[in-house]
């Protein structure tokens, strides 16, 4: 019986060759290593590092490929495939893809990863005893990130989406600084792993950042009415809205404030291209 851990790097001896690949030992353990999975020639008695995990027979096997992910050991993983009701698969440098479970993946599938985002995660097992890549928690992050300087107040800045919630998304930037998006600073909920692209409104007193997504007020304003002419047209020309609209439903609907809301229709009365009676707003 293999009593050697997957998930981890081992220094085992060449025991012998076969057709299929080579055996490997350690102690009392041996371990196939298929001929794929070596760029080189081994011989007899030569001793050789390698990651071990479990093939789709469920046995363990050897390669020379040796992931910066493992057992305890965080990095960033692309995500190759993604299954709804199962989870997303990740690419950790080896020849099989490791699983992300759906309880580890947000509640909602719309910001499930997909296909070329990536997870910073570290490897851990279910309970048959398989391989499962585990996504970082805040305290992992915590323990990581550098504090920002002052000076990147109102610059542009990028970063991962490593968690996300209704109240907000916390990034991971380029330089290592954690943000956070409040969702009034985003017109949408960005996905796990997404790479996001925004600017600096607030250095916090303990280094992190608030970030935003939308563009400054002066540019938005046209992005905004360009939103509020295309609904205006899908919904056939009339739309229950107003500058004295609830703005939940204004932000329900388009996604910014109602401030936002109404500089934008002052832009497109002012234009000549909407007017406003009873409650309503009409395309000219």
């Amino acid at each position: 019986m293999n009593t050697l851990p997957i998930g981890t790097i081992q220094t085992m001896t060449v025991l012998r060759k076969i057709e299929t690949g080579y055996v490997l030992q350690k102690n009392t353990n041996e371990v196939l290593m298929h001929h794929n999975e070596t760029e080189h020639e081994l011989e007899q008695g030569q001793p050789v590092e390698v990651f071990l995990y479990l093939d789709k027979k469920g046995q363990t096997v050897a390669t020379t490929h040796l992931p910066s992910i493992r057992m305890d050991t965080y990095d960033w993983a692309e995500v190759v495939e993604v299954i709804p009701n199962l989870g997303a698969f990740v690419n950790i440098g080896i020849a099989k893809e490791i699983l992300v479970s759906k309880d580890e993946l947000p509640l909602f599938e719309t910001v499930w990863p997909k296909t070329g985002d990536m997870l910073y995660v570290t490897l851990g097992k279910d309970r048959k005893g398989r391989l499962l890549a585990i996504p970082a928690t805040e305290g992992v992050f915590a323990r990581e990130w550098e504090l920002a300087p002052e000076n990147v107040l109102n610059t542009p800045i990028s970063g991962r989406v490593y968690r996300t919630s209704k109240e907000g998304t916390a990034v991971i930037t380029n330089e290592g600084y954690r943000g956070f998006i409040h969702h009034t600073e985003r017109k949408r909920e960005p996905r796990l792993g997404e790479w996001v692209n925004g600017r600096v409104i607030e250095v916090k007193d303990d280094g992190t950042l608030n970030i935003s997504l939308r563009p400054l007020k002066q540019d938005s304003i046209s992005e905004d009415a360009e939103a509020i002419l295309s609904h205006l047209e899908e919904k056939g020309g009339i739309i229950p809205f107003s500058d004295k609209s609830d703005p939940e439903d204004i932000r329900s609907t388009f996604q910014i404030s109602k401030a936002a809301f109404k500089r934008a229709l002052g832009k497109l009365m002012k234009d000549g291209k909407i007017e406003q009676y009873d409650g309503n707003t009409y395309l000219k």
